[in-house]
């Protein structure tokens, strides 16, 4: 049960990055509609965006560090 809890954690931080790389302008979509509406959502909302994604990178990162060590003691 706890290697869940783990694997949930790193697909939060993996989220974290996906969004701040997202608002960074780094994930291209690959038809040009799609791509032209991300990126008037992210040039609207890239300022909350970064700095959610670099909290959640740092929450995520400090949990799972947290975890596996919790699990290397047991």
């Amino acid at each position: 049960m706890e290697y869940l809890g783990l694997v949930f954690e790193v697909l939060l931080f993996a989220l974290g990055v996906y969004v701040y790389l997202f608002s960074r302008g780094f994930v291209r979509a690959p038809d040009p509609a799609i791509q032209e509406r991300a990126e008037a959502f992210r040039r609207s909302n890239g300022w909350w965006m970064r700095i959610a994604g670099l909290a959640l990178m740092a929450i995520m990162g400090a949990n799972i560090v947290l975890h596996i060590m919790d699990i290397m003691k047991r």
